[in-house]
């Protein structure tokens, strides 16, 4: 993969004017994409990331914050993996990939609280500079799916993954998620999103919560592993699209949120009042030493007022996907459902968005 220069973009700067890849600035693309409209009744933050360009090539609402579901998972296993020297136990290994593969609650449970519980979340907010991101409220320590995300942030954390986390790291997770299983541990059909509305090969992670324990058609295993993308599903209702304005990017930082009339100025060194020489440097998974001490105060700081104005919505069902398409594209669309609505037609929802979005940036 080449190497980008890290450096921050001011969003003064008109967004499809230039693109920065490998210290030059060279004309954009002539036509940005279509807008993705989000489906009536659906609160969504996506951002796609395209890893040969180094820059955001779609975005919206991406520092809106969600309650994690499963998506969390994928933070419980670096966490894990970081923490652990040495040989794997076969034990643990055999929860690692049962909680990643077929998203299994109880082995998260587990590592969750072995590893501390909310502690995962805040020793990875600082290590790779998660701004948005928060462990479950106070009251709820044990709920790991309560756990605070954004869009941004978890394209942050493949990033991470991919780019600089130690290789029998990256190794795992990474195998884990490309053989992530279409019948989830707890029976539900965990093929929605990425793996019903994109071609393969992806690796995803998938989350869910508001829809009950039990599934209502409870997921059976396919004879045959599936070769590509699955059937198409038709778009529902939709409302005002979002604004996929391609964006000069460094490690997923200046990025506007896509939302109506509203520019972000959630940037890491923004943010943390930085010059834009030490922003650069706030590089996904390399704050150390007084850098991470400022990203920690950020996450602890300022960034926890900005979480204030910007609640998680516990009530309403949640569907997330996320993951990487190829070696290309980082994907993450993470959505809040209309009140009561169910399982079946949130999948469809989210699959035609996923499609769609996908469909948009190719």
């Amino acid at each position: 993969m080449k190497r980008f220069t890290r450096a921050v973009v001011s969003l003064a700067v008109p967004l499809a004017a230039v693109q920065l890849v490998a210290g030059a600035t060279v004309p954009a693309a002539a036509a940005a994409p279509q807008p993705v409209r989000v489906p009536s009744g659906v609160t969504a933050g996506y951002v796609v990331f395209d890893r040969q360009a180094g820059k955001v090539i779609a975005n919206h609402r991406v520092h809106h914050r969600f309650r994690s579901a499963s998506v969390v998972k994928v933070l419980i296993a670096i966490d894990y993996l970081e923490r652990r020297k040495g040989a794997i136990p076969a034990s643990d290994a055999a929860l690692l990939a049962t909680m990643l593969r077929g998203s299994d609650d109880d082995a998260a449970t587990a590592l969750w609280r072995r590893g501390g519980q909310g502690k995962i979340v805040q020793r990875m907010a600082q290590k790779i500079g998660l701004t948005d991101t928060a462990p479950p409220p106070a009251a709820k320590p044990g709920f790991w799916g309560y756990t605070a995300i954004s869009a941004l942030d978890i394209a942050r954390v493949y990033r991470y993954l991919l780019d600089t986390a130690e290789p029998r790291v990256r190794d795992v997770v990474m195998g884990h998620l490309r053989q992530a299983q279409q019948c989830a541990k707890d029976g539900f059909d965990q093929y929605f999103g990425i793996p019903r509305g994109v071609p393969r090969p992806w690796a995803v992670k998938q989350g869910w919560s508001g829809y009950g324990s039990v599934p209502p058609v409870k997921c059976v295993r396919p004879t045959s592993p599936s070769t590509g993308m699955a059937p198409r599903v038709a778009a529902g209702p939709t409302a005002t699209g979002a604004s996929l304005a391609r964006v000069s990017v460094a490690d997923l930082t200046a990025v506007t949120t896509g939302t109506a009339g509203r520019a972000s100025d959630l940037t890491v060194g923004r943010s943390a009042g930085l010059t834009a020489g030490l922003a650069s440097g706030l590089t996904v998974g390399r704050a150390e030493g007084p850098t991470a001490g400022r990203v920690a105060g950020l996450t602890t700081g300022r960034a926890a007022g900005l979480r204030r104005a910007n609640p998680v919505d516990f009530s309403r069902p949640v569907l997330h996907t996320t993951g990487v398409i190829g070696d290309r594209f980082i994907m993450v669309v993470l959505t809040t459902q209309p009140a009561g609505a169910s399982f079946g037609s949130s999948a469809t929802r989210l699959t035609a968005l996923a499609r769609d979005l996908y469909r948009s940036v190719r």
